[in-house]
């Protein structure tokens, strides 16, 4: 039986609204974010040396993201920006669904976390990409450490 796609080709953290997501092991980290109600959100992206957030500091590198209704009805709409740490979806049921990706290259030097934090109720879901180590889930690492 072939591996699934958990542990070969991404590793995921549901719950990761605030919470430091390790990108040494990973050539990058997709966040999947949610907000129902059409009340918009603002999501600002950081990075740091470890998982106690040591040295943490703004992440100006997101200048595409994605948004949807997130319930599969529509397809996503790309959107740009200047190079920035935050997203800010607005105030529309077709901005309920957000994606913004990040690149582990794209890290200070020395820094190996992020995180991407909602000021609003939003949920945010941290998939990384592009394992180092292909692993079965129960072997995989926590992402956080």
């Amino acid at each position: 039986m072939a591996q699934k796609a958990l542990g070969r080709l991404f590793n995921t953290a549901p719950a990761a609204d605030g919470k430091w997501i390790n990108l040494k092991a990973a050539g990058g980290v997709a966040f999947l974010c949610y907000l129902a109600g059409a009340v918009g959100d603002t999501y600002t992206l950081q990075e740091a040396r470890d998982a106690a957030g040591t040295g943490a500091q703004n992440l100006p590198v997101l200048t595409e993201y994605h948004t949807a209704t997130g319930d599969g009805s529509d397809a996503w709409t790309r959107r740009t920006q200047a190079a920035g740490a935050t997203v800010v979806t607005a105030a529309a049921a077709t901005q309920n669904a957000m994606v913004c990706e990040v690149e582990a290259t794209s890290l200070s030097d020395g820094y190996r976390f992020v995180r991407l934090s909602s000021t609003g109720a939003g949920t945010v879901n941290a998939v990384t990409r592009d394992l180092a180590a292909q692993r079965t889930p129960a072997n995989l690492p926590a992402m956080g450490v």
